[in-house]
């Protein structure tokens, strides 16, 4: 049920977003709405951040430049494994979330030491106010991108299952679109 909940409260979250993101960049919506509707061949700097398993060796992506491509999963979102402290995460990248957020045990994993003190700063969730811990990420990175010293909220575990990417992280990037049904993340 709290996991329904939480997808629900991210959709509701990056719909709301969509005006928002349209007022700031409407040139990246016309893009995007022109790729839709016309046939491109991709980018060979572009990397996925799935790999494609059709691909064999001489076909696959160059990993050149600071480009990542993440598509599109079965519901319409963006996840993909990014590494967090260096440590492997698999995060859905959220641009209604003002901030990266993780739960309490990723934050462990990853090298965050918390104490319920640090827990002192309120905020709204799909699920209501919840507690959180202000912290900073040493590094976030997919692939060749990579971000120091990232802020992020850790919420305890029953207010947050997964991995959060905000916009603590895609601001900082030369640029994020939707192109193709997949997320183009440029640094």
């Amino acid at each position: 049920m709290l996991r329904k909940l939480i997808i629900i409260g991210v959709s509701a979250g990056v719909s709301a977003s969509v005006p928002i993101i349209y007022q700031a960049n409407p040139d990246m919506f016309g893009a995007w709405l022109k790729s839709a509707f016309s046939e491109q061949t991709p980018d060979p700097q572009e990397v996925s951040a799935i790999p494609d398993l059709r691909l064999t060796g001489a076909e696959a992506p160059a990993l050149l430049g600071r480009k990542v491509l993440i598509p599109a999963d079965h519901r319409g979102h963006f996840a993909a494994d990014f590494k967090l402290n260096g440590r492997l995460v698999t995060a859905m990248v959220d641009t209604g979330a003002t901030l990266v957020a993780l739960n309490e045990s990723t934050a462990r994993r990853i090298g965050v030491k918390l104490q319920p003190s640090d827990f002192r700063h309120r905020v709204a969730t799909a699920n209501g106010e919840v507690r959180a811990a202000s912290v900073t990420i040493d590094t976030l990175q997919i692939g060749r991108i990579a971000l120091d010293k990232v802020p992020a909220v850790v919420l305890e575990d029953e207010a947050l299952s997964g991995t959060l990417i905000g916009m603590s992280f895609l601001r900082r990037l030369g640029k994020f679109s939707v192109e193709n049904g997949a997320l183009l993340l440029v640094q």
